[in-house]
């Protein structure tokens, strides 16, 4: 029995600890529109995240006087889903945590319109 305990400890200590990331503070970088013909183009990305648990309030936007509401945010490991809704316009992020950045797409919808973008942001300091 206490051979079980010992394992069971062991398998709890290697699982990694979710109070370990924290995605609370101020994120700023990139946002890279994907046109229809494969043509880019970059404006900056804000991020101000509230993190409690494994729900992940705040807002978005391109810079400090446009931002919106997450309607809908989570964490699982080092995945991230956010969602943006404002009016017609959704917006769906699945992002990355790897080290201090924030990496990952972007899936956009207004008017029967598809759009993709990729996000790329590191924690402010």
């Amino acid at each position: 029995m206490k051979f079980f305990l010992f394992l069971a400890l062991v398998a709890l200590a290697s699982l990694p600890a979710a109070a370990d990331v924290n995605l609370t503070g101020n994120w700023t970088g990139t946002f890279t529109m994907i046109g229809p013909n494969g043509e880019t183009k970059d404006t900056g990305a804000i991020l101000v995240l509230k993190q409690n648990g494994s729900e992940i309030t705040g807002t978005v936007g391109p810079d400090d006087q446009e931002r919106f509401d997450i309607t809908k945010g989570s964490i699982d490991g080092n995945k991230i889903a956010l969602d943006v809704t404002d009016g017609e316009h959704k917006i769906h992020f699945d992002l990355t945590l790897a080290e201090d950045r924030l990496q990952g797409d972007v899936h956009m919808s207004a008017d029967g319109e598809e759009r993709k973008a990729k996000l790329d942001v590191k924690r402010a300091k």
